[in-house]
């Protein structure tokens, strides 16, 4: 057993070695016996993905478990990874847009992740997803899009649509729109070609609209490549970072949250071969 224990953060694991344990013991109460917390916190704990069964110790197959009588077998190794501030964390739901059976379409809100941690999944699309359809269809992210983004998201409910729509973005066979803001006024169209991480990376770069009363320009960007943080990186290295960015900008008081929106998505439907348009 190995544990570390600050700071209302917990990072403990439990080898399992005697049979008899195993038949006596569930999951949750071999937790309360070697930590300090109660068995409600350990059950939101379990609820919200901080808890993983291991077949050994050295396994790389974890899975979390969130039921407190969850089997257990000798050599298995349960984790926890409590930490209050990350499991405490709410986010707003994402909105259906689409269902098309295979996957769905989300307009994902600001502050919810793409993925989740060994921390903790409940602020995870994926998650979220399950959750609304009350856990009758698997999720599969096909795409990520930035916590502090928000906008359009794919998932898939199987693992047939999950191989196929993400072969579509590693192909670059969708067509990808984002809309965002910025300080200062935005006139010239412009092709961005700065490499990122020594990848290249290709951003177009166009005005919709401006607000001169404000000073702010709103801004449509297509982008051939899907690089970490392009179009923060991209808009960020001409002059114009988006507004509420608090990564590659310099965030203004009462500045909200980055203003970055997938606005719409495009692609041919890999199940039936219609073209698909899904737009915020």
């Amino acid at each position: 057993m190995s544990i570390e224990h600050k700071n209302n953060i917990i990072e403990l694991h439990i080898d399992i070695t005697d049979e008899h344990i195993t038949q006596q013991l569930t999951s949750l109460d071999i937790l309360a016996n070697q930590t300090l917390l109660s068995k409600q916190k350990l059950k939101d704990a379990m609820t919200k993905g901080a808890v993983w069964l291991s077949p050994t110790k050295d396994s790389k197959t974890a899975k979390p478990i969130r039921r407190k009588n969850a089997k257990l077998k000798v050599d298995n190794q349960i984790s926890i990874y409590y930490n209050l501030e990350v499991l405490a964390a709410e986010v707003t739901k994402p909105e259906l847009i689409a269902d098309e059976g295979d996957y769905t379409v989300w307009n994902k809100p600001y502050g919810v992740w793409s993925h989740g941690s060994k921390w903790g999944d409940h602020c995870a699309i994926g998650r979220l997803v399950e959750q609304h359809f009350d856990f009758q269809r698997q999720s599969f992210v096909v795409h990520r899009l930035d916590r502090a983004a928000n906008g359009l998201i794919l998932i898939a409910h199987n693992k047939k649509a999950a191989h196929l729509l993400s072969d579509l973005f590693s192909k670059r066979k969708v067509n990808k729109i984002y809309h965002a803001k910025t300080h200062g006024q935005f006139s010239e169209t412009q092709t961005i070609k700065q490499p990122i991480d020594n990848k290249s990376a290709i951003s177009h770069v166009s005005l919709i609209d401006y607000d001169d009363k404000n000073d702010i320009s709103l801004l449509e960007i297509r982008i051939e490549t899907g690089r970490k943080h392009q179009i923060r990186k991209h808009l960020a290295s001409i002059g114009f970072p988006i507004i509420g960015d608090r990564l590659y900008g310099v965030a203004k008081e009462g500045d909200a949250n980055l203003q970055l929106t997938a606005a719409e998505l495009s692609f041919d439907c890999p199940f039936d071969n219609t073209k698909k348009r899904y737009k915020l």
